[in-house]
């Protein structure tokens, strides 16, 4: 007779449970349908609905509770916006550089109507795709033309299938790099069909090496950006100029991958000199190559500038189709570029937290510290990441707190919006170079007990 009571109670519990189309209706649920979908939101309903059944009983108040905990859940599955707090300032997995807002606000309002993306108002026909960036990128850079592709290996992959298909590519043994998610640039030598002739050694290659490796089968001579190492001690390379000179002698194009996009000189923020851009046309390269959303601050895209000649035979490969950029990318290039037109660098949001006055950063540190149990100020150094030089760092501030467990770092990462730190000896740091000064409410509020 019990065990037919607790049946019983069960059976009454499951049908005291709420209909779907009720708690669909209830108010925390219904607020992520905009986001999630409807169908979304009623499935994870259902399913905990389904849960509930073979249970003894729940109240309401649990059941919205387990509900919008699934739905926060499946939010954190999609594209969401991150608090930094690693001082990481180009984070590859926190998206890179974060865009300038004019830049945003220009792309906003073409992307939500029609634009002259490739037409010529004046002459009433078909205009080119590049033409508004590429001006922009010729007078800035004083190369004699450019092209943009998706991403600067897209960029690479373009001028191989062009110049050194069939053919032989000569690169220092010590360039030959490996990229993010694994790409290895030997491979992409291969798969474009080019053959690679290794010259020097990991530490230390000489002209002479390129110029005993010239062929008849010679395409290009190329250099490569060592991305995120760097080699110090008894080294030897050629310089850029010496590399070009060879290359007029032989009649062969002399490319570099610059991977990293410095449209500036960063001695003024405090870094050592990265080689910008514009050095690397003045040196004399047939073709640069360089990546959008890093030190220049812009979305992805790979550009390529150069001489005139070889950027019209690029521009002709039918593989540019595959790899041209939309309208979006189009319209924040040509508004983050528009910023060192102007030479505002600090509308650009990485330049403005470089930018960040230490002494600023101190007194919001000794803030949080007033309004957060058991935190401390810890002087700290912030790097810029994202491939870019690996061994260059900037004094900052972070908020420090003990997280032995990384209990806490786990409940930051799951907060809306998520705040992801960095853990070092037991301890939970948040730089707050990469932490705007609009955010520490949410992030202080986040860190109460």
């Amino acid at each position: 007779m019990a065990a037919q009571n607790q049946i019983d109670t069960s059976n009454d519990a499951r049908q005291r449970l709420p209909a779907v189309h009720r708690l669909l209706s209830e108010r925390r649920i219904a607020a992520f349908e905009a986001i999630l979908g409807r169908e979304c939101v009623k499935r994870q309903v259902n399913e905990v609905l389904g849960k509930a059944r073979h249970e003894d009983g729940r109240d309401g108040g649990r059941l919205i509770d387990s509900i919008v905990a699934r739905l926060e859940s499946c939010l954190r599955e999609g594209l969401i916006g991150v608090v930094n707090g690693t001082g990481i300032l180009l984070h590859t997995n926190l998206g890179r550089a974060p865009l300038a807002g004019e830049a945003f606000d220009a792309a906003r309002a073409l992307a939500t109507g029609y634009c002259n993306i490739e037409y010529d108002l004046e002459a009433g026909a078909r205009g080119s795709r590049y033409a508004r960036v590429g001006a922009l990128l010729v007078e800035i850079t004083g190369a004699q033309d450019s092209l943009l592709v998706n991403n600067c290996a897209a960029a690479v992959l373009l001028i191989l299938d062009t110049f050194a298909k069939r053919r032989e590519v000569i690169v220092s043994r010590g360039q030959l790099v490996e990229i993010g998610g694994g790409f290895r640039l030997p491979e992409i030598f291969e798969r474009c069909g080019a053959t690679l002739v290794e010259v020097g050694t990991a530490n230390k290659v000489y002209v002479k090496d390129f110029e005993r490796a010239l062929s008849t089968r010679t395409g290009l001579l190329f250099r490569s950006h060592l991305s995120n190492f760097a080699v110090r001690g008894f080294v030897e390379e050629v310089p850029p100029a010496a590399l070009v000179a060879l290359g007029a002698r032989a009649g062969v194009a002399v490319v570099e991958d610059l991977g990293t996009g410095a449209l500036v000189d960063l001695q003024r923020f405090g870094l050592r000199g990265e080689r910008t851009v514009q050095q690397a046309v003045q040196e004399g390269l047939d073709l640069v190559a360089f990546s959008g959303d890093k030190l220049l601050g812009g979305p992805q895209a790979g550009i390529i500038v150069g001489k005139r000649a070889l950027v019209a035979r690029l521009r002709a490969n039918p593989l540019l189709r595959a790899l041209r950029v939309d309208k979006v990318t189009l319209a924040l290039l040509v508004q983050t570029l528009r910023v060192y037109a102007t030479q505002e660098y600090t509308k650009l949001p990485l330049f403005a937290m470089l930018a960040t006055p230490l002494d600023d950063l101190r007194k919001r540190a000794a803030e949080y510290c007033a309004r957060v149990p058991g935190a401390r100020a810890a002087r700290v150094q912030s790097c810029l990441g994202g491939g870019t030089l690996p061994d260059a760092s900037i004094d900052s501030y972070a908020v420090q707190i003990d997280d032995a467990r990384a209990e806490l770092a786990v409940r930051l990462r799951a907060h809306s919006p998520p705040i992801v730190g960095r853990i070092e000896d037991g301890k939970l740091f948040l730089d707050l170079r990469t932490i705007s000064p609009a955010e520490d409410v949410v992030v202080m509020r986040a860190l109460q007990p």
